[in-house]
């Protein structure tokens, strides 16, 4: 049994205690992170709950998160702030109302060296330890998942929720399993004969954890522990990734300014000599994190960066990209809530087009805003030339053009209820064909004719000649 005080017994913790030292005989079942601003639903009492804090914007920001905590009986709140600065006093006030210990977390501490060293002390049955020498033997994760999956007595995978298996074996059902991770009320959750439980989240979404998928329904406490050490080897995995996304800055600030030193950029990334697509993504509410994590787990070996609202990243080029990211994606949707997740990837090109490539994969999410659904993938071979101008034009700009050109027939429309602007789509993308747009419209021809020199005579323009007629066109796109 592993008592609260025996952490702050730990000299490798340095951890202090700021209120709670009536509770620290509290047992600690397991560590769990989390940067959701409330995560009852996925504690069922005794764990350290590990934050940086990221949810915290002001004081009712700490009651609920504290409530929460309390209400599912949590043994303590381990807590850290990413710079040298103290813990919020409403965080501490919080902890002393709603009797949650409180420890801070040296900043220069990670949460991977107590998430370590407190799953050691829990290793007390032979199963955890022997787990635990998977992970202290480095053997990475499909070692572990078999371990696992030996201790459990059941077969294991582990699954993102693009729905690609990060480890085991093949998965039936995985797209309908991360839906229903995706949309539970809580966690963990039995479905079709296979127990889901969540792994880590990062940015405090669910949309961007990892899911230990268990076949039948393993005994709770062992599952749970298996997910955090699985838990464990995908912070470590975030680690590496992390170094490596340190060369993604300032290759991508190279790319989009057009420096001269891409090349060596490259090389440096191991990015050299190979044919490369750019990709730009945003969400709608403008969540870098969850925008740079979505494509982060689409595309595991692309090199990731913010600039600004967008999110940047490079990644070798493969001919079916948009249609993987797309179905990738498309499987995140069910988890997206009300945000709109927008990816723009460029054609493939040679690093000396990786300028382009960036303004190409930019002008495709900017179209993409323009379509309907919660998610979008433009890739540029599928954009229209006109497309892709009409993408680079602002909104205000885009709808002034289209009131000029088109203002005269869509009053016409609005006064009489007619759809003469719908006539002369359909007659521009019948290519001027008067039988084939007539048979389109279900109208005769001569309707037809008559329909069309309606709108020659309100816009004062003549429908034979070729100009107009592309005029006309690019104002109908950009509505």
């Amino acid at each position: 049994m592993l008592l609260l005080r025996t952490l702050l017994q730990m000299p490798e913790l340095r951890l202090s205690l700021h209120t709670g030292e009536d509770q620290l005989d509290r047992t600690v079942t397991r560590v769990y992170g989390t940067e959701l601003p409330d995560p009852s639903r996925y504690l069922s009492g005794g764990e350290l709950v590990l934050s940086g804090l990221l949810w915290h914007h002001g004081p009712q920001d700490s009651e609920t998160f504290v409530r929460s905590l309390a209400s599912a009986r949590v043994a303590g709140l381990a807590a850290s702030e990413t710079e040298n600065r103290e813990l919020p006093p409403d965080l501490v006030d919080a902890c002393e109302r709603h009797h949650v210990p409180l420890l801070e977390v040296p900043v220069d501490l990670s949460f991977a060296t107590i998430t370590e060293r407190v799953s050691m002390e829990l290793v007390g049955l032979s199963r955890h330890r022997r787990l635990l020498n998977v992970v202290a033997e480095g053997s990475g994760l499909p070692a572990l998942l078999l371990a696992g999956g030996h201790e459990l007595s059941a077969p294991c995978w582990v699954l993102s929720t693009t729905g690609r298996v990060v480890a085991g074996g093949e998965l039936p059902d995985r797209v309908t399993l991360v839906k229903e991770f995706l949309q539970a009320d809580r966690l963990p959750r039995t479905v079709r004969g296979m127990t889901l439980v969540p792994v880590s989240e990062r940015g405090g979404n669910r949309l961007t954890s990892w899911i230990l998928v268990v076949g039948g329904e393993p005994q709770q406490e062992a599952a749970a522990e298996l997910a955090s050490l699985v838990g464990l080897e995908r912070l470590r995995q975030a680690q590496g990734r992390q170094i490596e996304n340190r060369t993604a800055g300032p290759l991508v600030a190279a790319v989009l300014s057009g420096s001269a030193d891409v090349e060596s950029r490259l090389a440096a990334a191991g990015l050299e000599n190979t044919r490369l697509r750019v990709i730009s993504a945003v969400t709608s509410d403008q969540r870098t994190e969850l925008a740079a994590a979505v494509i982060e787990e689409t595309l595991p070996q692309a090199l990731v960066t913010p600039v600004g609202d967008t999110v940047y990243a490079v990644a070798k080029a493969g001919d079916s990209m948009p249609d993987d990211v797309r179905e990738a994606i498309r499987v995140m949707e069910p988890g997206l809530g009300s945000s709109r997740v927008l990816v723009g990837i460029s054609s493939p090109v040679e690093w000396r087009g990786l300028r382009g490539a960036a303004e190409e994969a930019a002008h495709a999410r900017r179209l993409g805003e323009r379509r309907g659904g919660r998610t979008c993938v433009v890739a540029g071979e599928e954009i229209a030339l006109h497309q892709l101008l009409l993408a680079g034009v602002p909104e205000e700009l885009r709808t002034s053009l289209r009131r000029r050109l088109l203002g005269p027939v869509l009053d016409y429309d609005s006064e009489h209820g007619s759809d003469l602007v719908g006539t002369l789509k359909v007659f521009l993308d019948c290519s001027g064909s008067w039988t084939a747009a007539a048979g389109k419209l279900h109208v005769h021809v001569n309707t037809l004719r008559y329909r069309v020199g309606r709108v020659e005579e309100l816009l004062g323009v003549d429908l034979a000649e070729f100009e107009a007629r592309v005029d006309l066109f690019l104002a109908l796109q950009a509505g």
